[in-house]
């Protein structure tokens, strides 16, 4: 409701669908699964609101879903969600965070909350080719540009009649291919230029959390909102924001631990404690069942891809069931390498690895058992070393991402040494002390990373899975079970503040079903 939203932020109008009369008589009981951002926002503003027969029922041993923050060097680093994308005044992470006093000062000027950003962080990097050479800055900076223009151009055909089967990968090999031609450059320097979009393409893979961009769809590429600001970073860990959000809320209205293997929906099931008959009762793995009158379902688009035919009786409709299986849901994982002493420049923030035989208009498959390392488009340099210490942070997508997974933290290391002796041409450059890497794709709760649009499929299909249950609300039945999660949020997908506003959204269809307009607690409105 306005009353509580963040000023400039609001999860949008949404209209009551039943009457009072099909409403419980009694306070209504509300059961939320999955604890991560999106879960943990929908309870705490019903809870608000005055809605506080609320559960939140989480698999995991830990709140927070793809949020995790864990010890690593000489500071706290992130598992999962990195960056606050956008901050800025459209942003409702932003403005918790900064409510909290989360973030450091710098984050929080004008100038930063200006800076528009296109969904790219603007680096001051340095770029190393495979041959153990530096790629010089005005280089840098010419491919960067060009392929930021033609990035742009990709944004803008949401309302173009182009097929849902014609993908960005597609249209930006195909701008390269058409002004390569007319470079007139030597043959080694247009073939450096080539590896060097190659590189860019890799880490569009690690943004767009997918395996390569030809699967990403182009006409709804542009439907995807990238706010302005200077992306920053939480200065004690994103876990932070997640441990200030529950502390509005009982510590018992969150269970951990709890698997949800069926919620089961339009039935009649009686209380345990009470007299009241629910429509809803929610089965975990460990046989412990909740009744509710109302579910959110918040679980990662991964889960729901591998468990939707048996997590709701009766099943989804085939329609819904179509979207959840067409949209997007790659793995981006994370290396991070502590050094003894940094062998990059002290305002190094970004080491890019160009292999130099690549080229994105090449046709090849490389051998992912062998290869899979060169899907890094290079290593993040965190800062400041006073709080990290020597830390890169490496980033890899797709197959290969998946395929390090299973590897050891030896074979790992081993790799990411070589590869760095090679590019920096230094044989002796001392090994790191410490890695870390996660493991998304194999996490049982989260299968992955985060959603991308496919080809074949657009932003309807994101709505489609939004919807709540019954779909037909003519009836006597009121909303039943409702969805959130960055999956459904049609223009936020991919980020932690799409899963947040996703989660006031479907609170505040609960908020209007039982007509509530003012927060019913005196607590500090966010």
């Amino acid at each position: 409701m306005e009353s509580e939203a963040v000023e400039g932020v609001g999860a949008g109008p949404v209209e009551p669908t039943v009457t009072p009369m099909d409403l419980p008589k009694s306070e209504p009981v509300i059961v939320i699964i999955g604890g991560g951002i999106s879960g943990i926002g929908a309870a705490e503003r019903l809870y608000r609101h005055g809605l506080r027969n609320v559960k939140i029922l989480e698999a995991n041993h830990r709140p927070g879903g793809r949020i995790w923050s864990t010890q690593f060097g000489k500071g706290v680093v992130e598992i999962g969600a990195h960056w606050i994308h956008g901050p800025s005044d459209g942003n409702p992470v932003f403005h918790v965070a900064s409510r909290y006093g989360l973030l450091h000062e710098s984050a929080l000027t004008e100038e930063n909350k200006r800076v528009e950003m296109g969904g790219h962080q603007p680096f001051p990097s340095v770029s190393y080719s495979s041959s153990g050479k530096l790629i010089g800055v005005e280089l840098s900076e010419t491919v960067s540009s060009f392929y930021s223009k033609i990035w742009n151009e990709a944004r803008e055909f949401l309302h173009e009649d182009v097929p849902l089967s014609v993908s960005v990968g597609e249209y930006l090999k195909k701008e390269i291919a058409h002004h390569s031609s007319e470079w007139g450059d030597d043959l080694l320097t247009k073939q450096l230029k080539l590896a060097m979009l190659n590189t860019l393409l890799k880490l569009e893979c690690c943004i767009s959390g997918t395996h390569s961009m030809n699967d990403v769809a182009l006409r709804p590429f542009g439907e995807y909102e990238s706010l302005p600001g200077l992306d920053c970073i939480f200065t004690d860990g994103y876990q932070g924001l997640i441990e200030c959000m529950l502390e509005s809320l009982p510590k018992e209205r969150i269970l951990l631990n709890k698997c949800v293997q069926t919620v089961h929906w339009k039935g009649t099931f009686k209380g345990r404690y009470d007299e009241r008959i629910y429509p809803i009762q929610v089965e975990c793995e460990d046989g412990d069942t909740f009744n509710a009158d109302h579910v959110i379902i918040t679980v990662p688009l991964g889960f729901l891809k591998e468990k939707y035919a048996t997590l709701l009786d009766p099943p989804l409709s085939d329609r819904k069931v179509q979207a959840i299986q067409k949209m997007g849901f790659g793995t981006n994982n994370k290396i991070y390498l502590e050094f003894e002493t940094p062998f990059w420049k002290p305002d190094c923030q970004f080491i890019e690895l160009v292999w130099e035989e690549e080229s994105p208009l090449l046709n090849v498959q490389p051998d992912l058992h062998t290869e899979w390392f060169k899907k890094l488009p290079g290593f993040v340099v965190l800062h400041p070393p006073e709080q990290f210490g020597h830390v890169l942070c490496g980033f890899i997508a797709g197959k290969e991402s998946e395929l390090m997974e299973a590897l050891t933290d030896a074979e790992i290391t081993t790799s990411m040494i070589e590869i760095l002796r090679r590019f920096t041409g230094n044989l002796q450059l001392a090994p790191p002390v410490r890695m870390l890497r996660s493991k998304w794709h194999n996490q049982p709760y989260t299968k992955g990373s985060y959603s991308y649009v496919p080809i074949g499929c657009s932003g309807e299909d994101i709505d489609i899975i939004a919807k709540p249950l019954p779909e037909d609300t003519s009836g006597s039945r009121p909303l039943q079970v409702l969805f959130a999660g960055e999956a459904t949020h049609r223009t936020f997908y991919s980020t932690t503040h799409g899963a947040l506003e996703s989660g006031w959204r479907e609170a505040e269809r609960l908020i209007h079903l039982y007509a509530l307009s003012e927060p019913q607690c005196n607590r500090p409105k966010l």
